[in-house]
């Protein structure tokens, strides 16, 4: 988990530097009213992630497992939406 972590937080500092550098891309594709819906729970999800991963993380690493599998519940499900829809965007976005 700690290195899903690791790669999850280089990603976003990648992303984010393409980003500062390149700006950003208008989609122009068809189904402009799915990838807008996409794109919107994408970004608002992926803004808990981090909060929701830090807690998570900390409640393993302080040995609190039953919280930590609480969390870790809601965390995760989120987690791989964020991770999948993120690859969806990129996809409909540049192919």
């Amino acid at each position: 988990m700690s290195a899903a972590f690791a790669c999850s937080v280089l990603f976003l500092i990648s992303y984010l530097t393409r980003y500062a550098l390149a700006g950003h891309h208008v989609y122009t594709g068809p189904a402009r009213e799915f990838y807008l819906l996409l794109l919107g729970t994408h970004v608002t999800l992926a803004a808990l992630v981090p909060f929701l991963a830090l807690r998570t993380i900390y409640l393993a690493v302080s040995e609190r497992f039953p919280e930590h599998r609480r969390w870790a519940r809601v965390t995760f499900p989120i987690w791989m939406y964020v991770s999948v829809t993120g690859i969806c965007v990129y996809w409909m976005l540049y192919h």
